[in-house]
């Protein structure tokens, strides 16, 4: 335990100053992040980041989380991130020709997700901020609460298993009262706040949001269990890596401007 508090005070020393700072420095910690991330996604299926398949995953997530401000860039060659990212797609199948199949389709596949998966949750997160600090300070505490909610509340009072063959310990009572806190901290935030949403409006969404993150947590547990590893990395001693903190924000952020909380 005191090894994860002193992890989470490191790293929320590192990132809630940039978050407030926003604009450039906001971008650069994005794709530091994403990188990390990927990283540790390409690593649990044993492919390397620095082979060829890695680059160009690595060089595609870059592209993918360009800003709307900087997109200009990609205009001087005349290409979209779509064109971008079938050009991706026929270089991996390329290399698994070059490789003699060691390098499958299904790994062809597991890295355009891969990069999806991890480039447009980091690119909401930057339009996010743009958009404004207040959103995503909302969006956090909405996951923070949720996730608190969830811990606490099943393991005082959960006895239902949520989705065992994924996440054993997860309940039907935590993830109800993961729900009931977020909206909690909704009704504050919109009492102290002047966030553009009326009542209804940010009840139905945090409904939403609080739900959906915790999709993103088991969409992450379920790819460690099948992978078989307990942790998508190390960087935070623990707390695990990249992946395990921001997989119900991945899910989270792009869904605020679906959503049109925006």
């Amino acid at each position: 335990m005191k090894q994860r508090i002193i992890s989470a005070i490191i790293f929320g020393a590192i990132f809630l100053p940039v978050v407030v700072i926003g604009g450039v420095p906001v971008v650069v910690l994005a794709y530091l992040l994403a990188s990390i991330a990927l990283y540790e996604l390409l690593n649990m299926r044993k492919l390397s980041v620095f082979s060829a398949p890695g680059i160009i995953s690595l060089l595609l997530l870059w592209i993918f989380l360009l800003p709307n401000q900087f997109e200009s860039v990609l205009n001087l060659i005349h290409f979209t991130k779509i064109e971008f990212a079938l050009l991706a797609v026929l270089l991996f199948l390329t290399y698994t020709v070059a490789t003699k199949n060691k390098f499958t389709f299904d790994d062809v596949a597991f890295s355009i997700l891969a990069t999806l998966y991890v480039g447009i949750g980091f690119y909401y997160f930057i339009e996010t901020r743009d958009a404004g600090l207040i959103y995503v300070v909302y969006s956090l505490l909405i996951i923070w609460a949720t996730d608190s909610g969830a811990y606490f509340i099943g393991r005082a009072i959960g006895k239902r298993k949520l989705w065992p063959e994924i996440s054993p310990n997860k309940t039907v009572e935590g993830s109800i009262g993961g729900v009931i806190c977020a909206l909690a901290v909704a009704v504050l935030f919109l009492l102290f706040t002047n966030i553009d949403a009326s009542y209804i409006q940010l009840i139905l969404i945090t409904v939403v949001l609080s739900v959906f993150g915790q999709i993103g947590d088991l969409v992450e547990s379920a790819l460690k269990r099948h992978y078989n590893v307990k942790d998508s990395g190390n960087i935070m001693p623990g707390h695990g890596g990249i992946l395990d903190r921001f997989d119900s924000l991945l899910f989270v952020w792009p869904l605020i401007h679906f959503i049109y909380l925006l």
